[in-house]
């Protein structure tokens, strides 16, 4: 879609049903903290991703996460766009030079939620049943528990992967709470995981803001929206992603929480993608040192993994 010149403000977004919740979630927000902003000052634009037109195959054998990014990057790096709105669990660890991720808004659950056909919980699962999923993380925790599933891959978004279930593809797949809340389709399906059976991936649930640095109108539109206790949790797993490299091809889950007296705990795992090996660690201390945290988490699994790991 091409944006138009005479708007304030240009958002980018995936084309997807939830992408667009997201982006009208940021215009809506936009304009409740800054009322001079009409509703013709802010526009919507969409953006075809790599990773929207790859489905047949895993982000892992496609390239990675990032192709879920770089159009849009591309888009704001030629300032055809003012932000570009993601969710964070599908942002690459490292940005391109000359753009930043100055905005996070409050975070959703990060919790998955099991959607099956006869089942409501992992233990359920019939003996050898087949799960759809298309996130290493999610197949790898599944594997590690129940060895005896069967995971196929399942790409596309929401409705697609719903409605693959329904058409008998698999018996069972996961999907984050967070989107199916933005979708208004929570607690209508599936039951929810709690994170000490399966660890969520990093920033899961949380919707960050991409724009250019030096941009300072935009910034100051921003501000107002950033989130500091989200900031400080996602800064801390994705501080443990950088340090063990992370991308769809290693399996890697994190949660970082804050206990509301100034600290921060952080749980993190290292699998292996057949489920046949997991390293877990957790770090705690002052929110004020969250990346260092991170750090810290990677590091110990990092060295725990040893060469070779994979």
């Amino acid at each position: 879609m091409t944006a138009s010149p005479q708007a304030a403000l240009r958002i980018g977004t995936r084309g997807s049903p939830l992408a667009l919740a997201q982006a009208a979630e940021v215009r809506a927000r936009l304009q409740a903290a800054h009322p001079a902003l009409g509703a013709t000052d802010i526009e919507i634009v969409v953006i075809r991703t790599s990773g929207d037109r790859i489905q047949d195959r895993t982000l892992a054998d496609a390239g990675g996460k990032g192709l879920f990014t770089k159009e849009l990057e591309d888009a704001l790096l030629a300032a055809r766009i003012d932000i570009a709105v993601h969710s964070m669990k599908d942002v690459p660890t490292f940005l391109p030079d000359g753009l930043e991720i100055g905005c996070l808004l409050p975070r959703e659950d990060p919790r998955d939620v099991l959607i099956a056909n006869s089942a409501r919980r992992i233990a359920d699962l019939p003996q050898g049943a087949v799960v759809g999923t298309a996130s290493l993380r999610r197949q790898a925790q599944l594997l590690h528990r129940r060895p005896d599933l069967r995971v196929i891959p399942f790409r596309g978004n929401v409705e697609t992967r719903i409605r693959k279930l329904q058409e008998g593809q698999a018996e069972a797949t996961l999907l984050a709470l967070a989107g199916l809340k933005r979708l208004g389709l929570a607690g209508t399906i599936g039951s929810v995981i709690e994170t000490t059976e399966i660890l969520p991936a990093v920033a899961q649930g949380a919707i960050g803001i991409e724009s250019r640095q030096g941009d300072r109108r935009t910034a100051a539109l921003l501000a107002a929206l950033n989130d500091p206790d989200t900031a400080d949790r996602v800064a801390a797993e994705r501080a443990m992603l950088a340090v063990l490299d992370g991308s769809c091809r290693t399996p890697i889950a994190g949660l970082a929480e804050l206990d509301g007296r100034g600290g921060l705990s952080l749980r993190a795992a290292l699998l292996k993608p057949d489920g046949s090996g997991l390293l877990e660690t957790a770090v705690a201390g002052g929110r004020a040192d969250a990346v260092a945290l991170g750090r810290a988490a990677g590091t110990e699994l990092k060295r725990r993994a040893g060469p070779g790991y994979f």
